[in-house]
């Protein structure tokens, strides 16, 4: 065998590796997006402003979290609804609602319903890591976001996966790995929520989207903002802080 036909053989088994080599992969990627995003534990000061066309309201928030499998989201004004929880720990999901001293199990059926009144879901705001572990991931190209170079994937609900959302596309920056877009369709493949992030800052070590807005397809003037003022990461906390308990007990 000639060098050429050597050549052009080992070219020919080396293609499949360079090829590996060169694309990254959907799922690591969008692992490593949630990592950067909540590292081993968080904590962050934030303020959500819901508007609708003739009205505002806004709350503040603190929320924790440990790993993939624990939240917590405590409310800390306006005055009617401070001391207002939500619970995650591993599959099961609780709001404490103060004003009756209840604790409501969110079953699966409720994931989809609105988190406080706002264009969040109960899955969106205490669920979030679900995108890690319940979807296949595909890389379906590149795009250019608000000046970031993103890859664009879009993530398949797994069958019988407990979540709300069939099918997520999400645009994650290649420099950062934050999810700069997200957007959320429903069984029929229908676009149902659109999720932009803005002005990224550093925060506690890290690159964070001080600004998130969710906004429904079908309701015109409508929209969430999530405006985060401070955060910390990879800090000791114990499991059991994330119990119905501190749940109770919280205040700010």
């Amino acid at each position: 065998m000639g060098p050429t036909r050597v050549a052009g053989l080992l070219l020919l088994l080396l293609f499949p590796l360079l090829t590996s080599a060169t694309e990254p992969d959907a799922t690591e990627i969008v692992r490593r997006s949630d990592a950067q995003m909540r590292g081993e534990s968080s904590y962050a000061e934030m303020t959500m402003n819901i508007i609708r066309p003739d009205w505002t309201r806004s709350m503040s928030m603190k929320s924790w979290t440990k790993g993939q499998e624990l939240s917590l989201v405590l409310v800390t004004a306006p005055a009617r609804d401070r001391g207002s929880a939500s619970l995650k720990r591993y599959r099961e999901m609780w709001n404490w609602i103060p004003s009756i001293e209840r604790v409501v199990k969110i079953a699966p059926s409720m994931l989809g319903q609105s988190w406080m009144g706002s264009d969040f879901t109960n899955d969106d705001l205490i669920n979030q890591s679900s995108i890690v572990v319940d979807y296949t991931h595909q890389l379906v190209g590149t795009e250019s976001y608000d000046g970031d170079d993103t890859w664009v994937i879009d993530a398949v609900a797994k069958p019988d996966a407990p979540v709300v959302w069939s099918k997520i596309r999400i645009w994650i920056s290649q420099s950062s790995y934050l999810q700069r877009q997200v957007t959320f369709y429903d069984e029929f493949d229908e676009l149902v929520n659109t999720l932009k992030t803005y002005d990224i800052q550093e925060m506690g070590g890290r690159a964070v989207a001080t600004r998130m807005e969710m906004l429904p397809a079908d309701k015109p003037g409508q929209k969430t903002e999530i405006l985060t003022h401070s955060a910390q990461f990879d800090f000791a906390i114990d499991d059991g802080f994330f119990s119905q308990s501190q749940m109770k007990s919280l205040r700010d």
